[in-house]
């Protein structure tokens, strides 16, 4: 379900258009759903949450799971991850079965380098040597699969992570790895990344963001462990996502 449908889906997936921004646009999509999963554009404020939610339950769903974000519990008052977090309280007060997914960063974040990389082999970023558990969007949408099929998994809050910290110099030396030859790491002031930002993102996700790549808590640093619990298997690594990816920068 999106406002757009996607140019090629897997086998025995069906795409049905609708509109977050119009609940009603949701009732004959969702009537006879057992499950929803609600994936919201930004922090989701622009979004009448109640108003979804209720369409959801006279449609007949019984369970709900949100991505919603790891710094809507590590940063649950910053003007970023707020609206998440509001998100999170609505869902959980619906009376649905539900389930918070809070991944920290993607590994598919660094598809904002492929330009660069393609044309000077070059990453620019900031904060250079400071690592975090970035995650593969492909652990997400398994966990999101087992969870959504699963009702055991009603009421838990699970943060999903990669297997190690690994800084923005690793990921480009990992993603020149893959490629086969070196890639370059220039490391930007924070004042050179937030004007970037700004180009693409409101201000106080901006301002969220840098806080979490600069100064991450002990939190947001910490592996998790439930991608492993859930999927039986260990979380995979960047090393793997660009391996998977090595396409988009050649």
């Amino acid at each position: 379900m999106s406002r757009t449908a996607p140019p090629t889906l897997p086998d025995g997936v069906t795409h049905h258009r609708a509109d977050l921004t119009d609940p009603e646009s949701l009732r004959p999509v969702v009537a006879g759903a057992e499950a929803v999963f609600l994936l919201v554009s930004g922090a989701g404020a622009h979004l009448d949450a109640p108003a979804i939610l209720d369409v959801i339950k006279a449609g007949g769903a019984r369970r709900v799971v949100l991505l919603s974000s790891q710094a809507a519990g590590t940063r649950p008052g910053s003007p970023s991850h707020a609206p998440l977090r509001a998100w999170e309280d609505t869902v959980r007060g619906s009376g649905l079965d539900a389930v918070m997914l809070r991944p920290g960063g993607f590994a598919s974040n660094a598809f904002a380098w492929a330009d660069a990389v393609r044309r000077t082999r070059t990453v620019t970023a900031p904060f250079g040597d400071v690592g975090l558990p970035v995650v593969d969007p492909d652990d997400i949408a398994a966990v999101a699969a087992e969870v959504l099929r699963d009702g055991w998994h009603a009421g838990r809050v699970y943060e999903l992570t990669g297997p190690q910290p690994c800084t923005p110099r690793q990921r480009a030396a990992a993603i020149g790895a893959a490629l086969g030859e070196p890639v370059r790491f220039v490391e930007q002031t924070p004042a050179e990344a937030r004007a970037q930002l700004l180009t693409f993102m409101p201000e106080p996700v901006a301002d969220g963001t840098l806080a979490i790549l600069g100064s991450p808590t002990p939190e947001e640093v910490r592996v998790s462990p439930h991608v492993a619990e859930i999927l039986g298997r260990p979380a995979l690594p960047f090393t793997g996502w660009a391996e998977r990816n090595v396409e988009a920068f050649r």
